[in-house]
C-alpha cells in the first residue's frame, strides 16, 4: 500500500477493507461488517493479525480484552488487524520503529 503514512487511520482502514460498514435499509437493522477495499491487503493483514494474537503481547492483550467483553473471536481478530494497520501507518508516518508502550 503506497498510501501508508499519508492517510488518516480511518481512511487507511477503509482502503484496506477493514473499516466497519453498517448495512441498514428502512426498518431493517443489520450488523456492521468489513467489506470492500483491497482483498489482498485485507487477507495479508488478517493472517498477520492471527500471528500477532499469539506472539505479540500488546495485541494479544487487546484481543483477549475484546473476547472477554463478549465479542466473537473472529471480530476480535479483525479488530487486531485494523489496529495493526493503524500502528503500521503511524510507524511509517513518523518514521519510528515499533514501541510497545
Amino acid at each position: 500500500m503506497p498510501e501508508l503514512g499519508r492517510l488518516t487511520a480511518r481512511q487507511i482502514a477503509a482502503l484496506a477493507g477493514l473499516a466497519p460498514f453498517v448495512r441498514e435499509s428502512g426498518k431493517w437493522k443489520g450488523r456492521a461488517m468489513v467489506a470492500g477495499g483491497r482483498k489482498s491487503v485485507r487477507t495479508a493483514l488478517f493472517l498477520a493479525a492471527l500471528t500477532a494474537c499469539r506472539h505479540n503481547p500488546v495485541l494479544k492483550l487487546f484481543r483477549d480484552r475484546l473476547v472477554a467483553a463478549g465479542k466473537p473471536k473472529i471480530v476480535a481478530v479483525v479488530a487486531v488487524a485494523r489496529k495493526l494497520l493503524t500502528i503500521l501507518n503511524a510507524m511509517i508516518r513518523d518514521q519510528k520503529p515499533w514501541q510497545t508502550a
